[in-house]
């Protein structure tokens, strides 16, 4: 009976990220909301409705260690790193990781500080504010916040992310081309406003279309070995280090690799890479947001978190401005980046669409594989100086 167990919340998490991603696609209020924020509200739901088969930890521990070393190198596999707009580029990412440093540091020093694992948490958001949700996940692999913590972090960060982005695309980009004095409008030619619908005609796809025919299971198989070689390179890498320091090591080194391998042809020819990598995130989310026993929630340190995580966001968005003006990055480069860098590219294009202006486009989605690339290593360092800084 127990093996039938395991089947079946294995399968429960295996299977309830594409029902979700099927649902998203046909109905656009769910659309609006994201499969991550449906996933995490699913676990929540079966880690609170009093089903705790003695089954369910393990699958649970093996969902949420798996996942993560093979999501990291199949999503940096698609990074396309170019030297086209190098100095616009550098500047945003100056920019924009300085700023997360110093918003994170100050929302620390107010709030964060207060909370059972404050400097953890500011180390996840530091990564996930500079690459995102796949950078969260992993930092979560390193730290092993509690996962309560992490889960109503992610909340949290949904719903000030989401606030963050409305802001953006209605009024704030109008605002930050005024502040920056930069009073042209822009428009978009027919061939512009087409190649940026094609964009986001393909981000609404079903990526997994075609997965299982010859040629996507050829591929699968590609993708899987090569990230199988490089799991084993990063766990052999660990080897000379102290067993406290393995998780750390580990998924430092994945992350490099990934990027490495991102330069070779035949890897960035591996197309559903990402998608593939994504799909095991979403696995991540259901199966870490079942861990989290809401009976336990402390009110007086989700206040503590929200007001870290505004600080994070609103702070670095403040500063991102100030910082972009001084290197004479223009308005609209400074909102796609961004975006890129809180909500992860995906989102750029719609932004872009919203300031007709597909120059930001490149600009972007260039910061968000910055940030996807660099995220874990950020993330370990802001924790060591949130732990100096006591």
């Amino acid at each position: 009976m127990s093996i039938l167990t395991y089947a079946f919340i294995a399968l429960l998490f295996v299977l309830l990220p594409a029902v979700v991603l099927w649902l998203c696609r046909h109905f656009p209020l769910l659309d609006k909301l994201g499969p991550i924020m449906i996933l995490y509200g699913l676990g929540i739901l079966i880690g609170n409705i009093g089903w705790h088969p003695a089954e369910m930890p393990v699958v649970q521990e093996i969902a949420t260690n798996a996942t993560i070393p093979l999501a990291i190198p199949m999503m940096l596999f698609a990074c396309r790193f170019t030297l086209s707009e190098a100095s616009l580029q550098l500047r945003v990412c100056i920019s924009g990781f300085l700023s997360v440093f110093i918003a994170v540091v100050v929302g620390y020093l107010f709030f964060g500080k207060h909370l059972p694992e404050g400097t953890e948490i500011g180390g996840i958001m530091s990564g996930m504010y500079t690459g995102g949700m796949v950078n969260a996940a992993a930092l979560q692999q390193i730290f092993r916040v509690e996962e309560q913590a992490y889960v109503i972090m992610c909340s949290y960060d949904i719903v000030i992310s989401f606030l963050y982005l409305v802001f953006l695309v209605s009024v704030g980009y109008k605002f930050f081309r005024w502040l920056y004095g930069e009073h042209s409008s822009k428009v978009l030619t027919a061939e512009e406003r087409a190649e940026l619908e094609r964009e986001i005609a393909e981000q609404k796809r079903n990526p997994y279309a075609g997965l299982w025919s010859k040629d996507g299971m050829k591929e699968l198989a590609k993708i899987v070995g090569v990230t199988l070689m490089i799991v084993a390179v990063s766990a052999l890498a660990t080897l000379p280090f102290p067993a406290e320091w393995f998780m750390v090591i580990f998924i430092l080194v994945l992350s490099t690799l990934g990027v490495v391998c991102s330069f070779f042809k035949p890897v960035r020819a591996l197309t559903r890479s990402f998608d593939i990598g994504m799909y095991l995130i979403y696995i991540f989310s259901i199966a870490m947001a079942s861990m989290a026993d809401f009976s336990k929630l402390n009110l007086a340190d989700g206040v503590n978190q929200i007001l870290f995580l505004f600080i994070a966001v609103f702070g670095s968005l403040l500063l991102h401005t100030l910082f972009c003006r001084i290197m004479r990055v223009d308005a609209d480069s400074m909102t796609s980046s961004s975006v890129a860098f809180v909500n992860s590219p995906p989102f750029v294009p719609m932004m872009v669409v919203a300031m007709k202006n597909k120059d930001a486009l490149i600009v972007g989605l260039g910061a968000g594989i910055v940030g996807y690339a660099l995220g874990n290593h950020f993330g370990v360092l802001m924790a060591k100086v949130l732990e100096m800084i006591g």
